[in-house]
């Protein structure tokens, strides 16, 4: 049974799923018939064009993710977390019994209103939800538990944007959706009741209801690890992107495609599908663990296939009747964009769980739920800002096709900014490529690598192509200790050279600056590698407190062979 399956038959994941997962439905349930009603009837409810609401509906949505956020991440340190999830489904059936006084009373006050609180309902959640994964998970199941949990939300948003849509259509559009609300909402409280208790790790924390002083001392948190704060940047990078394709597909399906409505819906559940199927891929393709080279492997295939997509576009409609899902296949060159589009969602899965997993995993557990806030206000500012510079780019004449190719291009440029910052991501994509093209690669002993603070690897008999090996199976950064003669070639020197690895020259003795830059690794918390332990004398006397983890490795042959990688117990000393 893998991981996934496995979480879903535990209580201290599945309530916290399914809390999820129902929420999300609802929220694009009530969001997706709200909007469709007021663009097709809204003679009925005000003066104001169907477009101008639709735009007004989306940013009045959206608002309370900058209004709130922070305050959202205070409450999720503050407060236990399953007892947070409760009061936030009981807000959400209170939004349903507005939605359905707004609904009777044909007032447009109530149902923004509603929007709002909708916002609101997400912002409150959001940092409960991935905040309480490392409470509830093992470090092996973290990436299967993000995997799930952006799996179910994409499809819950496939299916709430279907089912609000047919909703919104029914001879009592305004009495089902609140009755299917209501009903979603219940499920969802009642799944938050059976969610096991996540006590806070901040209880004594002091609210600070201002908005913007708070917001910015999240963004604090987010930035006191580098990594972290580039990954929340990814994460937001990935919304922007995936939403500025979503934003597109009616008018592409349209005015690019000839498609009618039905065909709109095929591009949706494609795109989302490819998501889910990407994102419960990561936990296969990353041994369990937090796997820092799937994300270049995701933004690779976001670009190609993004790029892909704009040329596989057909100047314009082959017809003039609208063409239904069915006809829509049958036309040349529609299975290349459908396969385009699933794996641009695919890809992007790939790229966005194991960033969730990293901010979860290296943030600071004090502080984990306002750093997820602070990814949250991202997100939403990332969001606003691509749809505003779409629009423009649209407005200026560019085609939707154009807008594709453009925003694959800008995701390219994006990820070496981010890969040149934070060499960890390319360094493990690297060593991801070698152990799963070239080599299979088995590791045991992994959990004696200490989480964090010094230590030192000791492997016996090992050459620079092994330390690769390791630094692949290893969960955290190595800097090796290697004769420079060792790291030739371009790609050993860009490895050993991004990972700050410690030279030495075998042929003299060791310098002084040698074994201060020594000290110097192990002092900051570094792991630290040696690959020739026998050459240098001295070490071991460095510091004698640190623990010492023999690495063995057998065999190694050619192209496809297996590797067994064996990390020991700390050892009381090395021998000089």
């Amino acid at each position: 049974m893998s991981t996934q399956t496995g979480l879903l038959h535990t209580r201290r994941f599945l309530p916290l799923f399914v809390t999820q997962f129902l929420g999300a439905l609802n929220d694009n349930v009530l969001k997706n018939a709200l909007v469709v009603l007021l663009t097709f009837q809204a003679a009925n409810w005000t003066s104001l064009k169907p477009e101008v609401l639709a735009n007004l509906a989306a940013g009045i949505f959206i608002l309370p993710f900058f209004l709130f956020s922070a305050t959202a991440g205070q409450l999720a340190d503050k407060y236990d977390k399953a007892r947070l999830a409760q009061l936030v489904k009981l807000l959400e059936i209170g939004i349903v019994l507005i939605a359905g006084a707004g609904f009777a009373l044909h007032s447009l006050v109530l149902l923004m209103s509603v929007l709002f609180l909708l916002g609101l309902h997400s912002t409150l959640f959001g940092p409960v939800k991935y905040a309480v994964l490392p409470q509830y998970l093992k470090e092996t199941e973290l990436v299967g538990g993000n995997a799930l949990i952006e799996a179910g939300t994409f499809i819950a948003i496939l299916l709430g944007t279907l089912l609000g849509g047919l909703l919104a259509g029914s001879a009592d559009a305004s009495g089902t959706i609140t009755l299917a609300g209501l009903v979603l909402a219940v499920a969802g409280y009642l799944a938050s009741r059976t969610m096991p208790a996540a006590p806070p790790p901040a209880p004594d924390l002091k609210l600070n209801l201002n908005p913007i002083s708070e917001t910015w001392r999240s963004i604090h948190f987010a930035r006191e690890n580098r990594t972290v704060f580039l990954s929340i940047l990814g994460i937001s990078w990935f919304w922007l992107y995936g939403a500025m394709f979503l934003a597109q597909f009616p008018a592409y399906t349209k005015n690019v495609l000839g498609g009618a409505e039905t065909a709109v819906t095929l591009l949706l559940a494609t795109f989302t599908l490819g998501i889910g199927v990407g994102s419960l891929l990561c936990e296969r393709l990353s041994a369990e663990r937090v796997e820092l080279g799937l994300v270049p492997f995701g933004s690779i295939g976001l670009t190609l296939f993004g790029l892909d997509l704009a040329f596989a576009s057909p100047a314009g409609p082959a017809g003039a009747v609208p063409l239904g899902a069915i006809a829509l296949l049958a036309q040349p060159g529609t299975w290349r964009i459908l396969g385009d589009l699933a794996l641009i969602g695919a890809f992007g899965g790939l790229f966005i769980v194991p960033l969730y997993a990293l901010v979860q995993q290296r943030s600071s557990a004090s502080h984990r739920a306002r750093t997820i806030a602070a990814n949250n206000i991202f997100n939403a500012f990332f969001m606003v800002a691509g749809s505003l510079a779409a629009a423009a780019l649209l407005s200026s004449g560019v085609s939707i096709p154009a807008l594709f190719a453009t925003a694959a291009v800008c995701n390219a440029a994006v990820a070496l900014y981010i890969y040149g910052l934070v060499p960890e991501f390319l360094l493990r994509f690297i060593a991801w490529l070698l152990i799963h093209a070239v080599y299979r690669l088995r590791a045991s002993g992994l959990a004696h690598v200490p989480h964090d603070g010094p230590a030192i690897l000791v492997c016996e008999q090992a050459n620079a192509i092994d330390a690769l090996m390791i630094m692949a199976a290893c969960p955290r950064p190595i800097r090796f200790v290697i004769d420079r003669q060792l790291s030739h070639g371009p790609l050993l020197r860009f490895v050993f050279g991004e990972s700050r690895a410690i030279y030495y020259d075998g042929a003299v003795p060791l310098a002084p600056t040698f074994f201060c830059e020594m000290e110097a690794a192990l002092a900051a918390g570094d792991l630290v590698g040696l690959l020739n332990p026998q050459a240098l004398s001295g070490v071991a006397s460095l510091l004698p407190r640190i623990p010492q983890l023999p690495v063995t490795l057998s065999p190694r042959g050619g192209i496809l062979s297996r590797i067994e990688l064996a990390i020991g117990a700390p050892l009381p000393h090395l021998a000089a």
